[in-house]
């Protein structure tokens, strides 16, 4: 590599060519081989090094081996998050809707609703339908539940002293010690249930969906009516959810 040139430019080829190199090497990898695969001499990739290391692009172990740096790796996250949630979760959606037969949502919360973004349903006379763009609270929904879960009992308090919790059936947690615990029980077995909760007759089953960073980025859910709803779709749904997130970069 012609090293005479010292435009902004030829900084950049160089910085990519040392990332390149490094995402090549499994465990780390010495300045010594670093500089033989880009072809830099030593002293100038050690200062790109330094300055990537400076910003979070690289890091180096004790042994002194240079890695792949978090800020790299949370930028990486970032791009697997910007993908369309929608049409990644669209596959696992319909396959979800064929096991089980009844409609499959799909829900992205904003603020103290949650949105529907996106449904699958199936070829019966008798289903639920959440129309796309329909807003629910929080607390009516499994996957509000869960949502508030992720937020910790502070925010859950601070949602239910500025919303009042609203019941909108006889089900509808509308104490701040139930939905508590209705919280805490959801949390802990990693699915959710409205039981009529915000609709009379109809229930429904939710798990969350994460993006690369752990974060829960959008909610899935099964809705029925009573009488044909089936806890044993719990893993079903779970299941679906742990594959979309897995698509969207998530590592258990």
């Amino acid at each position: 590599m012609n090293e005479d040139k010292h435009s902004p430019i030829q900084v950049i080829d160089r910085m990519a060519a040392l990332l390149d190199a490094l995402a090549a090497q499994e465990g780390g990898a010495s300045l010594k081989i670093l500089s033989a695969e880009t072809g830099l001499h030593p002293s100038t990739a050690f200062r790109i090094l330094s300055s990537l290391i400076q910003h979070g692009f690289v890091a180096r172990d004790e042994s002194g081996l240079y890695l792949l740096g978090p800020h790299l790796l949370q930028l990486a996250a970032k791009v697997r998050v910007g993908l369309d949630v929608r049409a990644v979760a669209r596959p696992e959606m319909e396959w979800l809707r064929d096991q089980v037969g009844e409609t499959v949502n799909l829900t992205v919360r904003q603020g103290d609703e949650m949105v529907y973004v996106e449904r699958v349903t199936p070829n019966r006379m008798m289903r639920v339908e959440q129309l796309i763009g329909s807003r629910a609270p929080l607390h009516v929904t499994a996957v509000g539940k869960l949502m508030l879960g992720e937020a910790g009992a502070a925010a859950t308090r601070d949602y239910a002293k500025r919303t009042r919790l609203p019941a909108y059936t006889a089900n509808t947690r509308h104490e701040v010690k139930a939905l508590l615990e209705d919280i805490g029980v959801s949390t802990a077995r990693g699915y959710a249930l409205d039981d009529e909760e915000a609709e009379l007759g109809v229930g429904c089953i939710g798990a969350l969906i994460r993006d690369a960073t752990g974060a829960a980025v959008a909610g899935l859910s099964v809705s029925a009516p009573m009488e044909r709803r089936q806890l044993r779709w719990a893993q079903l749904v779970q299941e679906a959810a742990r594959r979309i997130s897995a698509r969207l970069g998530f590592a258990e």
